[in-house]
């Protein structure tokens, strides 16, 4: 008969797996309590939870949650990144946490339902985040309309310098009193 905690801790794994949009696998091994507290805090700055967990309640949480495919990277020390508002940051915070840092070895990890390899966590971890893509679509968004502006204030000056000159003109032709 399972323990109960050991019942909560899957069905708590398989509901965190159920929700979150990415989730990045990582062997700490070798990391000091000062650097896992270091990676937790980027993580949480990021909105992504990060969990030390056990590979036989993993496991047994990938079952239930219908992602079998993770069973072959549940081995060694595992920590799970979820992510629940985009696959992109927890890939992004141990991507940059595993550059400065060797011991950190990134297992590969799930991506909106679909596996992905070490390489393409990496990809992931390589690109803007959220907020970033946001406001790079924000300034697409803008372009036309400022390149609009720029068209429309450069014909207002013309027209301006136009009647400027005709002004000129017809000072010039009047006899002066």
């Amino acid at each position: 008969m399972a323990r109960p905690e050991k019942v909560a801790e899957v069905e708590l794994l398989t509901e965190k797996m159920q929700k979150s949009e990415g989730l990045i696998l990582a062997d700490f091994s070798g990391l000091s309590v000062v650097e896992v507290n270091e990676l937790r805090s980027k993580c949480r700055e990021q909105g992504v939870e990060f969990r030390v967990v056990k590979n036989s309640l993993a496991r047994r949480a990938a079952t239930a949650a219908d992602l079998s495919d993770l069973d072959e990277l549940f081995s060694g020390p595992t920590a799970i990144a979820f992510g629940f508002e985009s696959p992109v940051e927890p890939a992004k915070v141990l991507a940059e946490f595993a550059k400065e840092n060797e011991k950190v070895q990134i297992k590969g990890g799930l991506a909106e339902g679909k596996l992905i390899s070490v390489a393409e966590v990496q990809a992931l971890g390589a690109l803007p985040g959220r907020d970033e893509l946001l406001a790079m679509i924000a300034r697409g968004f803008n372009a036309p309309t400022q390149g609009f502006v720029n068209v429309l204030q450069g014909t207002v000056s013309a027209f301006v310098r136009a009647l400027s000159a005709v002004a000129d003109q017809r000072g010039d032709a009047e006899p002066e009193s």
